[in-house]
């Protein structure tokens, strides 16, 4: 007897196959065999005349879904199929969640299998946990995939109804989406909290002491009885001291006086305040506090950080990665402990297993926390990882065996110290055991390095004690914005609003930059100009479905389906086509909706409008009766937008370019000016005869108010000869260019290509006075710099050479995960297929598919404009 069992991906398979018999055939699905149509291309023909039919679902039959096989996936169907053919039994073994057994419906639908059908679920890849899914197999969960099914339905109408009228109102290529919105609005709403913050400053002093030669600092809290003035005290919206606030408020000439009255002053305790404290360790990792503290420790994107899980999940180093839950199994404490022992000693062991419990609302099935798998947990040094996922699975690994560890105990110092009528306060801790803190410790790479910085340790003091004052600093302090999301503390907000899922928080966020929504700045998500349009447009004219509880509570409804609570046919109907449903609300708005007045981006405090327009926002104000407009940089948000800099960008169009003076070869102008991509200098003007007169952008760091002629002159020189290789004779040039400044080495690499590197300022190097000596260091060094689409230069895979075309096929790491690099073409890696297990065969199958899209694409171009030709010149005969 033979048995066939697909699961998702080649590199699952490639793990189950080793732990099953040997009549059992293992086969991968590629993720989802068929879904709704992506595009009109894929409707089928018989419905295609449907109003509903670009909706991809029959909203006037019940919502039924119309899924289609996408072409990329109809050789996969086929191989199942054949597969099937010779086996006596089925087992789909998917992930056990929504997802996983919707795609194991799917494949019931798509492959019809006349033999016998066995569901099998496992929460880690493990030889124990293989063998025992195996036996223990169950029948397909109708109620998941009934929830996966009418969350998927929910999606598609929300973005399928909302985006065509925002490319209508607003701008092209956008997007709507059920969570995506929500998510874009908590990004605007905190940027116009900045916008509307009002900076306030203030001046305090901090002393220097020492007591039996031990140096300890203290802070002014209070003068003559009254409390000095911090941070916490002023108001975001005005930057003065918040109403009802009797504080005493200093400034630097205030300051500098009273640290002259409290010079050689006399100093003595007057208060000590010991208070000890425990803290246990945080639960083990959810799908969630994963994503967040990847982010925060290793900079991992959440969509970076769940590629790499799931290829430590598929290769059985960790566990299920999509959980809501913190529970871990007793096998799993039991090896947590077996950790704690053998590592650091019984004493850190917490005395009893610590369980924990679930809190968060609808958590998805009863699965395990993401833990190492296993009954016995491999150290970080056993795997034989390296890079990402090493770093990832040490995360993962810390965070298990931490929680299984004593609590920490410490004890806060504070202490009060008078001098005449001021009060200066010093605060210590103390680490009286470090407990969980010796194996993890929150955003930091080393624990033991981490210890010593949590310790603040003051002397041996006593009320009555007089400690020595070395000396007093006044220090001046500006209160700050409130900080923008970064993507960890954004997937903290979602969670606990009750908003999306977890395991779908990487794709919104993606989708939020891909769309032009926000931008990454460091780790900061900055929203557009187009965030902001697109915002207030939702706000005003669907204000449900961008507020935070009607969403939740859409959350929770869809929760309540899963679980048979809700009847999902009746709510789909009332949601979409009740009288305040969706598209009565889109089909009633859509004509109050002024595009104009949608493309404009409402900022106070602004003497012009920001509008959004084909190439990008941009200004527009009356200047003696005509309009003027000029397009603001991509680096400047709108909370930086002020009338200064608005005045800088108009003046420019008006008065012309600040002049920086003349060439001093060629005697042209040099002009600075300000332009999509930021400031750039530009010798000469722009005529007839000089239609593109050379131009060179400011490189990162050097301010636009800094600029001088002598640089300009300089920048504009780029790039410039160094001198040539000793050893090559091939010249080696300084430059600017799209990634910032550089050296090269023309075709001095050795596939005889040019031979690039970075110019880094913390370096101490710049590109205008760099040396052909120092460039000769930098290019002996090896590569570390960054290639197009932020790969690396080095492939992840070489899988070999075009069968016809004979050029390199290979596989880099970027930004959004890996694809495929051929030629000039990169292409992405479908969802479920695996680095590790593309073939030639399969890479070249996918550069095919993209180059006959594009194909697809042109000739429809072509035919649309033949056409309208054709109409025109029958109508002139």
């Amino acid at each position: 007897m033979s048995t066939l069992v697909i699961v998702e991906s080649p590199t699952k398979a490639r793990t189950i196959r080793k732990y099953l018999p040997a009549d059992f055939q293992v086969e991968a699905s590629m993720g989802h065999v068929r879904d709704l149509p992506q595009s009109a291309s894929e409707i089928p023909a018989a419905v295609k005349k449907e109003k509903w039919a670009q909706l991809g679902v029959n909203v006037e039959a019940d919502f039924e879904p119309i899924y289609v096989v996408p072409r990329d996936k109809k050789k996969v169907v086929k191989a199942l199929k054949d597969a099937l053919k010779t086996a006596d039994e089925l087992v789909l073994a998917t992930d056990e969640d929504r997802e996983g057994e919707s795609i194991s419906w799917h494949l019931l639908q798509v492959l019809k299998p006349k033999v016998p059908t066995k569901r099998m679920v496992f929460h880690e890849i493990t030889e124990d946990a293989i063998r025992s899914a195996i036996d223990n197999c169950r029948d397909l969960d109708e109620q998941l995939v009934h929830a996966q099914e009418t969350r998927r339905i929910l999606d598609r109408l929300v973005g399928y109804t909302l985006s065509p009228l925002l490319w209508k109102k607003v701008a092209p290529k956008l997007s709507a989406g059920r969570v995506q919105s929500v998510a874009v609005r908590l990004l605007v709403m905190r940027e116009r909290e900045r916008r509307a913050f009002r900076m306030g400053s203030y001046w305090d002093l901090k002393a220097s002491l020492t007591h039996d030669n031990t140096p300890f600092e203290a802070k002014l809290t209070s003068v003559g009885g009254t409390k000095v003035a911090t941070g916490s005290d002023f108001d975001e919206k005005t930057g003065k001291i918040a109403q009802g606030r009797q504080v005493l408020l200093l400034n630097q000439e205030e300051a500098i006086a009273l640290k002259d009255r409290l010079t050689d002053k006399d100093w003595t305790v007057a208060k000590f305040d010991e208070r000890s404290s425990k803290r246990k360790p945080a639960p083990p990792f959810t799908t969630s506090t994963l994503q967040q503290e990847a982010n925060r420790k290793l900079r991992l994107s959440a969509r970076e950080t769940m590629r790499v899980a799931q290829s430590l999940y598929e290769n059985g180093y960790i566990t299920y990665m999509r959980t809501d839950s913190v529970h871990l199994s007793d096998q799993a404490i039991a090896a947590a402990r077996q950790c704690v022992e053998q590592m650091y000693g019984k004493e850190y062991l917490s005395p009893k297993p610590r369980q924990y419990a679930t809190k968060s609302k609808g958590a998805q099935e009863a699965h395990e926390a993401i833990r190492p798998a296993g009954s016995r947990f491999r150290t970080p040094k056993e795997t034989g990882l390296s890079g990402r996922e090493l770093a990832l699975y040490d995360l993962i690994w810390k965070r298990t065996v931490a929680c299984q560890m004593a609590e920490a105990r410490q004890t806060f110092v504070a202490i009060d110290l008078n001098v005449e009528d001021a009060v200066f306060r010093a605060n210590g801790k103390r680490i009286d055991f470090p407990g969980f803190f010796r194996a993890y410790v929150e955003g930091s790479d080393d624990p033991n390095a981490a210890l010593e910085d949590r310790e603040a340790i003051l002397p041996n003091l006593e009320v009555g004690d007089s400690p020595t004052c070395t000396e007093i600093d006044p220090v001046g302090h500006e209160t700050q914005p409130p900080a923008r999301y970064t993507e960890a503390s954004l997937v903290k907000t979602l969670e606990s609003e009750g908003i999306g899922r977890p395991s779908t928080y990487a794709s919104i966020i993606g989708t939020i930059i891909d769309r032009g929504y926000a931008q990454m700045s460091g780790n900061a998500l900055i929203p557009t100009f187009t965030a902001f349009a697109v915002c207030s447009l939702l706000e005003k004219y669907f204000p449900d479905l961008v507020d935070l509880r009607f969403t939740a509570k859409m959350e929770q409804t869809l929760d309540n389906i899963s679980t048979g609570e809700v009847d999902w046919i009746p709510y789909l109907r009332e949601f979409y086509l009740g009288d305040n449903g969706l598209d009565t609300q889109v089909r009633q708005q859509e004509d109050r909706i002024d595009p104009a007045e949608a493309k404009t981006v409402e900022l106070e405090n602004l003497p012009v409008k920001v509008r959004i327009g084909k190439f990008g926002p941009y200004l527009e104000a009356e200047n003696n009766g005509d309009t003027v407009t000029a397009s603001i940089p991509q680096n400047l948000t709108p909370s930086d937008l002020d009338p200064e800099q608005v005045e800088v960008l108009l003046k420019q169009k008006t008065e012309g370019p600040e002049k920086l003076g003349m060439h001093p070869e060629t005697g042209e102008p040099i002009y600075l000016l300000i332009g999509s991509y930021g400031p750039y200098v530009q010798l000469g003007d722009k005529t007839d005869d000089n239609p593109k007169p050379k131009r060179t952008s400011l490189p990162k760091g050097l301010k636009k108010e800094d600029m001088t002629l002598e640089t300009a002159v300089g920048l504009l020189s780029l790039p410039r000869k160094l001198g040539v290789h000793p050893e090559t004779g091939n010249a080696i040039q300084a430059g600017l260019g799209r990634f910032g400044p550089y050296i090269v080495h023309k075709k001095g690499g050795e596939d005889g290509k040019d031979d690039y590197r970075s110019i880094k300022a913390s370096s101490g190097d710049d590109v205008l006075t760099i040396q052909l000596d120092r460039a000769l260091e930098m290019l002996a060094e090896p590569k570390r710099g960054r290639g197009r689409r932020g790969s690396t230069k080095k492939p992840l895979r070489e899988l070999g050479e075009h069968p016809e075309e004979k050029e390199p096929v290979n596989i880099y790491d970027g930004p959004y995960g890996p694809y495929i690099k051929y030629k000039r073409k990169n292409v992405s890696i479908p969802e479920g297929e695996s680095v590790d297990d593309l073939t030639l065969e399969r890479a070249v199958e996918l550069i095919a598919a993209k180059k006959s899209t594009k194909s697809r694409k042109s000739t429809s171009k072509t035919k649309k404009t033949s056409t309208k030709k054709t109409s025109t010149r029958k109508k002139k005969s």
